[in-house]
């Protein structure tokens, strides 16, 4: 058992069972053993790969996105960018080097990072460096201004709680201690009140509720909804709330049991993006998707960039831009289970990649 382990069991004596987004949070970011203070956890040579590492067709059209929402912002002279959960600083770089022919908007850029992983601002502080970012432990504490905000896979680490129908009650999904072990199993606490609207399901049936994901949305609408801007939401998971358990756990690229070495692995859930909608409209802000990933980076230009990059190619580079492109817009890769979500300012126009109707209210 991992040391982080040691530590729940002994809460878990001392004051009872845990639900699953304590768990979360404390899987990954416990001060001393949490996930995110280990080193490299993002990449071939750690746990998973998320898109900007597959490829830099992400970040350079990211990056190009960003650059004509600002125009239609206006082109003010400054503008926070801002990246939620920026991982080893690749989107960025990628971003920041594609914008350069767009001079006025490279120049206008002030750069904020949101990050809690010192092991990860190490790296990002490498890799940005001639971009002199400022850190942030919150978005809130951004300063005031413009802002446009990336956020890709970043919501689906944010902590969730579970609810299981046992019987004809709904009862919260805790960790708790097995009876005869010191072993970490999952248990039904207390039944939740009626009022919860949870709705009818068999009994087994488990929905998920991400109060941490709403709040981020809520802050990010409502800054925006203030003072202009947009942010682009790239996450996997499902445009409608639903039944079922989306916690999964990753080490080494393969899955791994939630409950095993508690801090070792990466822990994430599918986003409920209906949830998302929903909170940033209760704060003014205009909503447009989410539409697949495939589709929106299809609609951005991916297809012509990946012809460029094959241009005069070796074998090898021309199979490994194949293979990315299969990757970050295929149905059976990124395409479809990853979607892509705006929010932006009343005033602004429907910005790349999104079609001009807003969807259905949540």
């Amino acid at each position: 058992m991992s040391a982080l382990a040691d530590e729940i069991r002994e809460r878990i004596r001392r004051d009872g069972p845990i639900n699953v987004a304590t768990y979360m949070e404390l899987c990954l970011h416990h001060p001393r053993h949490g996930y995110y203070c280990r080193g490299r956890p993002i990449g071939a040579d750690g746990d998973f790969v998320t898109a900007p590492e597959i490829s830099q067709m992400f970040g350079e059209l990211i990056g190009l996105w960003c650059a004509a929402v600002w125009q239609s912002m206006g082109q003010p002279q400054r503008v926070q960018l801002v990246e939620l959960g920026p991982g080893r600083g690749t989107l960025l770089a990628d971003a920041l080097r594609a914008v350069r022919i767009v001079p006025d908007f490279r120049a206008a850029i002030d750069l904020h990072l949101v990050e809690s992983s010192e092991s990860l601002r190490a790296e990002q502080a490498t890799l940005l460096a001639n971009a002199h970012p400022t850190w942030h432990e919150q978005f809130e504490t951004v300063p005031p201004g413009p802002v446009l905000v990336i956020a890709n896979e970043f919501f689906d680490a944010l902590p969730i709680r579970q609810f299981e129908r046992v019987g004809s009650a709904w009862q919260e999904r805790v960790v708790a201690l097995a009876p005869t072990s010191q072993t970490l199993r999952f248990a039904a606490a207390d039944s939740v009140p009626a009022e919860a609207g949870f709705g009818c399901a068999p009994s087994g049936a488990i929905v998920e509720r991400a109060p941490a994901r709403e709040a981020v949305a809520s802050a990010l609408a409502g800054r925006i909804a203030a003072e202009g801007g947009a942010a682009l939401i790239t996450d996997y998971g499902h445009t409608q709330p639903g039944f079922g358990d989306t916690l999964q756990a990753l080490k080494r690229h393969r899955r791994h049991d939630a409950l095993d070495e508690p801090g070792t692995a990466d822990l994430t859930a599918h986003v409920d993006f209906s949830a998302l909608v929903s909170a940033a409209r209760r704060e003014g802000a205009r909503v447009f998707g989410p539409v697949p990933q495939g589709r929106f980076l299809k609609t951005l230009g991916i297809d012509a960039r990946a012809a460029r990059l094959r241009q005069d190619a070796s074998a090898d580079r021309f199979a490994e831009v194949d293979a990315a492109l299969r990757r970050l817009t295929g149905a059976h890769g990124m395409g479809e289970l990853f979607k892509a979500l705006a929010l932006a300012h009343p005033a602004l126009d429907t910005p790349p990649g999104f079609e001009a109707k807003e969807p259905a209210a949540a």
